[in-house]
């Protein structure tokens, strides 16, 4: 079985000029299927278009990013509103709170989250969440939403083990990257993935983010890109002491419920 890479940002410019050939690695090293990360406005149109190009191969989300939440108004929100509608858009998102960067002041993060929940709620689509050192405002606007979408994962979870929990008593799924893979941010998420049920455990690399430091060799660029999720897979299971099989089979089904593929 394949894994799937539930966040991947193709859209990226460091993609640009060899994207066929990032795609084959990853089908080298077991990966068969991905979703694109739209995370502005552009960004969502050009992952529903590399999702319509694949075959059915790729799959897209449609949102913006907090540090984005300042660009958005009306005619984003309508945008939205129709890429979402697409059946190659399986999740609304990437959005959420972002209070670490704050690229966007926090009272518009909150409104422009708000603004990407009803859409969800009115579609009916499952959400892409990001949250980062914003659990409190995050969760609080979270739970009056959560009962009117099919779903929600909290896309590259670094966070606590005291927001794990509340997420996970919202029924979220919880999206793991090569953050685990940080000894210097990221070692308290070996413990905790292992209290993460496994239908509602994740698999995804961020790329071109978040190479895991783990690797060896180290790629030169320090490009991300998703043949490595056979890689976090590894320390995953690993960490949960599962076999490399069990994981991807369980985190591949639950990818597919999610996402609906």
């Amino acid at each position: 079985m394949d894994l799937i890479d539930i966040g991947a940002n193709l859209t990226h410019e460091s993609f640009r000029q060899d994207l066929d050939a990032v795609l084959e690695r990853a089908t080298a090293h077991g990966v068969g299927r991905m979703v694109v990360t739209g995370a502005s406005r552009e960004g969502s149109l050009h992952a529903l278009e590399l999702a319509k190009a694949s075959g059915g191969r790729l799959f897209a989300t449609a949102g913006v990013h907090p540090h984005h939440a300042v660009e958005y108004d009306d005619a984003t929100d309508a945008q939205l509103r129709e890429l979402a509608a697409a059946p190659e858009v399986r999740a609304v998102g990437e959005t959420g709170l972002d209070y670490n960067r704050n690229y966007s002041p926090r009272d518009i993060q909150r409104d422009v989250f708000e603004r990407q929940l009803r859409i969800a709620a009115d579609l009916g689509k499952p959400l892409f969440l990001h949250q980062r050192d914003a659990h409190h405002d995050f969760l609080a606007i979270l739970k009056r939403y959560r009962d009117l979408v099919p779903a929600a994962v909290v896309h590259c979870f670094t966070d606590t083990g005291e927001a794990l929990r509340d997420y996970l008593d919202l029924d979220c799924y919880i999206g793991i990257t090569g953050w685990i893979c940080d000894e210097r941010r990221g070692a308290h998420l070996r413990e905790l993935v292992k209290a993460i049920p496994a239908n509602r455990l994740l698999l995804e690399t961020d790329a071109p983010y978040l190479l895991p430091r783990t690797i060896r060799p180290m790629p030169k660029d320090r490009r991300n890109e998703p043949m490595y999720l056979a890689h976090i897979r590894d320390e995953v299971a690993r960490d949960r002491g599962e076999s490399r099989e069990a994981l991807t089979e369980s985190s591949t089904r639950a990818a597919e419920t999610f996402f609906g593929i």
